[in-house]
């Protein structure tokens, strides 16, 4: 078996997020219901953390007590309606029960979504409270009894990332409007923490409207009462993942197996031979069973092992295996299944608590989609101590194109884990360290506690937060800014690692100097991602999002030192004392230092021990032979640079420094004078 996770995060189990209070509630249902009274609320929580129910709350208070008319509910897909049954919250605590008439379930009706129209209509003209409809649905009613007639109503939408403002997203068109006119109220809900694409959800100016309830997946999965370890990594193979899988898949845990889409690299383009050969890999074949339809396979250890194939194209076959992994009756049977073979289905809205492995194969494109997968591993069920993600990518072979296109995925590839390893990390509270600097109650600064003389790291376990002094660090001025370092330095993260050249050189190129990517790339980042802030905001942004990125990955350097590979690490407190141990092993932290940080470096040493040796050269073979010298876009950011550098030093950077990065400055005014002097000789 394959073992070495490039992220690996272990939790405290306080029961803490499962644990309800005298209304009913979990901890992030709590916290959303004191944001009930909000007109626009956006509830970013991960898959399992109770959103669902959290909406029966607060739609209930805004239908007896803030005067809405009705509440309708707006899901992606027809399976999701059912986590918005009737629900007796009355029995554990609350002051009214969550009710949907069965017509006004649209998700359960027959029909197409033209006709499920007229039933909109008809509930508009009800007096009954609450509707269920798919997205697709709500986007015909509104286009065809037009916007005024949601007046006074509560619209919530579950899964909000499915949502655009791009010109071809009608819902995001739609919520715009609705937002414009101002006549309900809104709630909207999204389990990932990626917006998917370059496209933000809502214009900007309504998306500000929106006040936000968020609710870490290091607050969710710290506060379960038996899972403890999560394990996320990528793995690669040659040939067919078929005769290499059970490398990565282990039969005696509950897993999830994503195949390839069939237009991916790793298809055999033959998705039925694919599930058959995962089927012979595990054992001999014993039939099906007759009432869920799961085959039944006999493992080498003489285990008899039950697996729902949803691959198959026969529509009653599929929907009998898919009836009976739904079945209410057998949800707290750990026995049910043992392997859920899939391709398009089981991920988003799919609950199966017992599952402790989602196995993937072939890049997934969409960040959001491989947080709905990961979400499927990271239920709280009883003698389930560890979970884990793993993704299967094919190495490059000899063909030039296939070479690139899988450098492509291995990039993308890294690119997540970063991602989720920030996703899974308690959340950054960065300040400037000054003399007046002190300690913020409610933290603990560990061992010897606050160190006046020193920059400090408290952190504060029951809500995940760190509280970090950054020597030389710029805080943002604006309330936007100010938002954007608090809520949205995910997003910032996400660009920056998806941005080709920067993983490329940051992973590959023997001749990098950091601070082009921390600065130079990052800055060009924020300035077009942000580009109504001004410069000095644009600067605080950029501190605040390379800070939280460079301390995960030297935290996790720290707390690896002495170790083979991360699955060594034990204990909750690793990531937690490894940010503590980098702050005390330098002489001070401050800003310079951070961005004298490769963000990829950490990466790279993973990347190492899950690629044989001949890939890895073959890929930095890729990457180097088109590498480009500087272009007139990154010089102009270098003179922005070198001209603070002056302001700072009273000269321009010297090509002839010893320091890497003011010799990389002053070839940036070098190569603009350059492109000056060739512009004015014609």
């Amino acid at each position: 078996m394959k073992t070495v996770p490039s992220v690996s995060v272990t939790y405290a189990q306080t029961g803490g997020s499962t644990k309800s209070n005298e209304l009913g509630m979990r901890a992030m249902q709590e916290r959303a219901f004191e944001k009930r009274g909000e007109q626009y609320l956006l509830i970013k929580s991960p898959p399992a953390s109770g959103k669902s129910r959290a909406l029966m709350f607060i739609a209930l208070d805004k239908l007896h007590n803030q005067g809405l008319k009705q509440a309708i509910v707006v899901v992606p897909e027809k399976s999701i309606g059912s986590s918005f049954n009737d629900e007796p919250l009355s029995k554990f605590g609350f002051w009214a029960d969550w009710s949907v008439a069965p017509k006004w379930n649209l998700c359960n009706s027959p029909g197409t979504d033209g006709g499920k129209v007229k039933s909109v209509g008809a509930f508009l003209q009800s007096s009954d409270r609450a509707l269920v409809c798919t997205h697709a649905t709500f986007r015909f009613a509104v286009e065809h009894l037009g916007i005024e007639a949601f007046d006074d109503r509560l619209i919530a939408v579950d899964e909000f990332h499915h949502v655009s403002a791009s010109d071809d997203n009608i819902l995001g068109a739609q919520l715009n409007e609705l937002i414009a006119r101002d006549r309900v109220h809104l709630v909207a809900m999204t389990g990932s923490y990626f917006r998917g694409d370059a496209v933000p959800i809502l214009l900007p100016e309504n998306e500000a409207k929106f006040d936000t309830v968020t609710y870490t997946y290091y607050e969710q999965l710290n506060g379960y009462t038996y899972l403890k370890s999560l394990d996320i990594g990528y793995f690669f193979y040659s040939g067919s993942y078929a005769d290499d899988i059970l490398k990565v898949l282990d039969p005696n845990e509950k897993t999830i197996v994503h195949i390839p889409s069939v237009n991916s690299r790793e298809s055999t383009k033959d998705k039925h031979r694919e599930v058959e050969h995962i089927i012979d890999a595990l054992g001999d074949w014993q039939g099906s069973d007759p009432m869920t339809g799961f085959q039944l396979v006999k493992s080498s250890t003489g285990r008899l092992l039950k697996i729902a194939d949803l691959v198959d194209d026969e529509g009653a076959k599929r929907d009998r295996v898919s009836a009976a992994l739904k079945d209410p009756a057998r949800k707290n049977d750990r026995d049910h299944v043992d392997i859920i073979i899939a391709l398009g289905m089981a991920k988003e809205g799919f609950d199966w608590i017992w599952c402790e492995h989602a196995l993937t194969v072939g890049y997934r494109a969409s960040l959001t989609e491989v947080v709905q997968i990961i979400g499927r591993a990271t239920r709280d069920a009883k003698g389930k101590s560890r979970a884990r993600f793993t993704n299967l990518i094919a190495e490059p072979d000899a063909s030039e194109l296939a070479v690139t296109e899988a450098v492509n995925d291995t990039l993308k590839a890294i690119a997540a884990s970063l991602l989720m390893e920030q996703v899974l990390a308690p959340r950054f509270n960065f300040t400037p360290k000054t003399a007046a600097s002190g300690p913020v109650e409610g933290f603990d600064y560990g061992e010897g506690g606050y160190d006046p003389n020193k920059e400090n790291v408290g952190f504060r376990e029951e809500s995940g937060q760190f509280q970090i002094e950054i020597k030389g660090l710029a805080m943002p001025k604006s309330e936007e800014a100010g938002r954007i370092c608090r809520e949205d330095l995910t997003e910032v993260i996400t660009a920056f690692v998806q941005d080709k050249t920067a993983i490329e050189r940051g992973l590959f190129d023997d001749e990098l100097v950091p601070e082009e990517l921390t600065q130079v790339r990052m800055g060009k980042i924020v300035s077009t991602k942000f580009p109504e802030l001004d410069a000095q905001d644009q600067e605080a942004v950029r501190q605040h999002a390379i800070a939280a990125l460079n301390l995960t990955q030297e935290a996790k350097r720290a707390a690896l030192l002495g170790t083979d590979d991360a699955a060594n690490v034990s204990g909750n407190t690793a990531l937690i004392d490894g940010v503590r141990k980098f702050a005390m092993d330098v002489r001070e932290l401050n800003i310079d230092l951070i961005d004298r940080i490769n963000p990829f470096g950490e990466a790279y040493s993973i990347l190492a021990k899950t690629m044989s040796e001949e890939s890895l050269k073959q890929v930095a073979a890729v990457i180097s032979a088109k590498k480009i010298k500087l272009t007139p876009d990154e010089a102009r950011e270098l003179a922005r640079r070198a001209l603070k550098f002056k302001q700072e030093r009273g000269r321009l950077p010297s090509d002839k420094s010893a320091d890497a990065w003011e010799r990389k400055m002053a070839e940036g005014v070098a190569f603009l004078a350059r492109m000056k002097q060739e512009a004015a000789n014609g």
